[in-house]
């Protein structure tokens, strides 16, 4: 992008029809948080706020795709920190080199301050102005009374004042455009404000509907599949309770799915309360074991913890509990037969935070799949078999469980080596915890 266009007052970014980012500008990169390098190679859609992604998949894309622009669109950005962004957009979608990308101008929405400010300051200056006309005219008065020989001079100043009237009367037109465009920018706002609240509310009535409609049919499944397991409605053959092992664990796997995505939708919704106490970090993973442990043996995988003597935390221990199941349940999907899974919690070397490692000699992940693994709904492609499907959600989760407790969760991994799974989370200064 050349100098001009990446100094713009206004964001600029192209990307391909499949949302991968080719380039950004500058101004667009400071506005989100970003690195210009960074922002390359991102779909365009991790820019977004979750209305924003609904918005772009529903509405701005299919728009771009039938018309080939789309002008004065209001979107709610994500800045790198969480918090949003109002902007409007102007995009167009053309053929460059054999290939379809989209040019969008992002404008961000502060326009209204800007004209309340010019219009309170014209406004002063107008009742200035006519404070001092008034005066000016009090000053004419006395004089024609007590000097008639001054009549010259207040021709001279009545045309001062005829032009002082010419002049105000301008302003007053300046002030008449300006107060139009504000009205007309309010319009806007109000229109893209409930635009906004309006598919807020359909997502949040999206993920009640689906709470409702399928957990509660789901649970039933569930239910069900026990009592007959059970015996209850009669003898049960050994084809058949296998069967209903199937359909068993069938029901578990999409109630767990159902729950990262209501789980991800509080998060990204601010609707998640965390409850920070001092962690006993052998505690915590040694809670957490019984839970894998079995599956680990049945998968015949080796699995071993160690934990540094005396070392705390400071974080919520249901959620860091949630983080740990999911790594080690994704280091026991991908991890082959005679393999290894280890965990290891050790204090940082400056001592200003706990690393907890999760490791295995799985599969291992592409170099050029590392830094999207976290992103809601990327799941890593594989020719190995895996022993269950999941949502591609648990990482993203876990990644904003752990910044939502002033931490986070970072991946290293080569092919065929296997992967390391770094929590890091603040510690507790030794002879601080209670």
């Amino acid at each position: 992008m050349n100098a001009q266009v990446s100094s713009l007052p206004c964001g600029v970014v192209t990307f391909m029809d499949d949302g991968v980012i080719v380039e950004a500008n500058d101004t667009l990169a400071q506005l989100l948080g970003y690195a210009v390098d960074e922002l390359r190679g991102l779909h365009v859609e991790r820019l977004l706020t979750v209305a924003g992604r609904i918005f772009y998949q529903t509405h701005l894309f299919p728009m771009l795709r039938l018309h080939g622009r789309a002008e004065e669109i209001f979107l709610l950005l994500r800045h790198r920190d969480g918090s949003d962004i109002g902007a409007l957009s102007n995009a167009v979608r053309v053929e460059r080199n054999g290939v379809h990308v989209t040019d969008c101008v992002l404008l961000q929405v502060r326009e209204r301050r800007k004209y309340e400010d010019e219009l309170l300051r014209a406004r002063r200056e107008a009742e200035g102005a006519n404070a001092a006309l008034a005066a000016r005219t009090r000053e004419l008065e006395d004089t024609n009374g007590l000097l008639t020989t001054q009549a010259h001079e207040l021709e001279q100043q009545q045309i001062q004042l005829e032009e002082q009237t010419t002049e105000l009367e301008a302003q007053s037109e300046e002030l008449r455009v300006i107060n139009e465009d504000l009205v007309a920018r309010s319009e806007e706002l109000e229109q893209a404000r409930e635009i906004a609240e309006e598919a807020n509310r359909a997502k949040s009535q999206f993920l009640a509907t689906m709470s409702h409609e399928l957990r509660t049919p789901l649970n039933a499944i569930g239910g069900y599949a026990e009592l007959i397991a059970l015996g209850i409605h009669g003898p049960v053959t050994a084809a058949q309770l296998e069967a209903l092992d199937r359909v068993t664990r069938s029901q578990r796997h999409l109630l767990r799915l159902i729950n990262e995505v209501l789980n991800l939708a509080r998060i990204e919704a601010g609707r998640l309360d965390y409850r920070v106490d001092t962690l006993r970090m052998d505690e915590v993973i040694a809670s957490v074991v019984p839970m894998v442990e079995p599956q680990m043996a049945n998968a015949h995988l080796t699995f071993s913890y160690t934990v540094e003597s005396g070392l705390e935390a400071a974080a919520d221990r249901d959620k860091v509990q949630q983080v740990l199941i999911n790594l080690l349940t994704n280091a026991l999907k991908f991890t082959p037969a005679d393999g290894c899974v280890t965990v290891d919690a050790v204090r940082a070397p400056d001592g200003q935070s706990v690393h907890t490692r999760v490791r295995d000699t799985g599969i291992g992940i592409p170099a050029e799949k590392l830094a999207s693994i976290f992103d809601p709904f990327v799941q890593v492609d594989s020719r190995h078999a895996r022993q269950a499907e999941g949502s591609g959600l648990g990482l993203a989760i876990s990644r904003d469980l752990a910044r939502g407790m002033h931490g986070d969760l970072t991946a290293e991994s080569e092919v065929g080596v296997g992967s390391t799974f770094t929590l890091r989370l603040p510690a507790v200064a030794l002879g601080d915890s209670s």
